[in-house]
């Protein structure tokens, strides 16, 4: 787990798109993938020298920074004039009242933000603030609600809008120390007006080779009693995976995904435009150059061609690696998979439209790298991240060594 870590081609590929079209910095990308800056600065200058094309087919930097900043005048003269359409009675009366003003922002604080008009209005925010509030200490009880609102308001923010209660009441644990029952948190988003972005979809995408020769395949995720068994005692040890795709403009985009039963860390992934058994070993691949794969690992999936192929299975050997596979047609027997595509879906790609391949590829990407793998609480890990189990897992194995 502590050698050098190494990266596929298409991981680089997929890296380097997510700084060219996303409004992120590349020092922001690398710190989200968990990559060193210059590691990533080096493979977005290698691809701009092999394609030097691609910065004159679009828009450049500099003529999309002016394009948004007229877009953002446009929008703000548009804004204004809105406004002081519906402000003309207040600019009509001889002695403007400053309670007729306050009044009128109130009414229509759910449109405009209230800075933005006591500018326009030339009145003083704070004076708003204190009319709308004339008792301006707090009880104790008011300014905890008030931060752990905006507390809870934030994290739901930065999750892009998909984490629920429960998942609230860990990330407000995890980011902040801050112990909020899961009722209070249901209490604040109600308040709020907010709600966790959440689809039910389900296809499945397994198809049964019945002259595959897998009589050696036994199940080895299920204990002495025959029950379901997805623990593991350490990371690299028990991997499962399997395959799902995705609607894009242009058509199907497959996803395979290797996951670490210890941290439920999606260690291993691959995309393509077909399900062949290449896309498995792509994203076995990935798991093994970051240490998941070594001789003696487990691997668990379903019975679809690609893993019972001969290709798979050879790697397989090669590496050392055990296959386990589950039943026909029973989804139970791989559910922790069937578990993280439906979260992917869930929580990310149900909610957008995707024109092409390229641009579902980048958001797959960056939701698995940059919130799933690193920040996503897991129900499975006590509320922590994959990330923050398999620090805690080297930071003992480093502690022990040492003593």
């Amino acid at each position: 787990m502590s050698k050098r870590q190494k990266f596929t081609p298409e991981f680089r590929a997929e890296a380097v798109e997510l700084v060219i079209s996303s409004q992120k910095s590349l020092v922001e990308v690398a710190a989200s993938l968990g990559i060193n800056e210059g590691t990533l600065g080096n493979w977005v200058r290698a691809y701009r020298t092999e394609h030097p094309e691609a910065e004159t087919e679009e828009r450049g930097p500099v003529e999309w920074a002016q394009y948004e900043k007229l877009r953002k005048e446009l929008l703000e003269v548009k804004r204004e004039n809105d406004f002081f359409k519906r402000c003309q009675r207040l600019f009509r009366l001889e002695q403007q009242e400053i309670s007729a003003i306050f009044t009128f922002i109130k009414a229509h604080a759910g449109q405009y933000p209230v800075n933005w008009m006591c500018q326009k209005l030339q009145v003083s925010r704070a004076s708003y603030y204190r009319w709308l509030n004339p008792c301006e200490e707090l009880s104790q009880a008011q300014a905890l609600r008030r931060r752990r609102t905006e507390l809870v308001h934030t994290e739901f923010e930065a999750s892009n809008q998909v984490a629920g209660a429960g998942q609230l009441v860990d990330l407000l644990r995890n980011n902040h120390e801050e112990q909020i029952p899961k009722s209070t948190v249901l209490s604040i988003m109600k308040d709020l007006g907010i709600q966790a972005k959440r689809m039910s979809a389900f296809k499945t995408t397994t198809v049964r080779d019945h002259q595959a020769r897998t009589a050696h395949i036994k199940n080895h995720m299920v204990d002495k009693l025959g029950r379901r068994d997805f623990r593991s005692c350490r990371p690299g040890a028990k991997l499962v995976g399997d395959i799902t795709y995705l609607r894009t403009g242009e058509g199907w985009l497959y996803l395979a995904t290797v996951i670490d039963l210890y941290s439920r860390q999606i260690v291993g992934w691959s995309m393509g435009e077909n399900m062949q058994t290449q896309l498995v070993i792509d994203a076995m691949e990935l798991a093994a150059s970051r240490g998941f794969i070594q001789p003696g690992t487990v691997f668990h999936s379903d019975r679809g061609t690609q893993y019972t192929s001969g290709a798979f299975q050879a790697w397989c050997a090669e590496q050392g690696v055990r296959q386990s596979m589950g039943r026909t047609g029973v989804c139970w027997d791989n559910s922790v998979a069937e578990s993280t595509f439906s979260t992917i879906k869930n929580e990310m790609y149900h909610h957008r439209a995707f024109t092409s391949r390229v641009a579902a590829r980048t958001a797959v990407m960056e939701y698995i790298e940059v919130w799933y793998n690193r920040k996503r609480p897991h129900t499975a890990n006590g509320g922590l991240s994959p990330q923050a189990v398999l620090d805690s897992y080297q930071e003992r194995n480093s502690l022990a060594l040492a003593a």
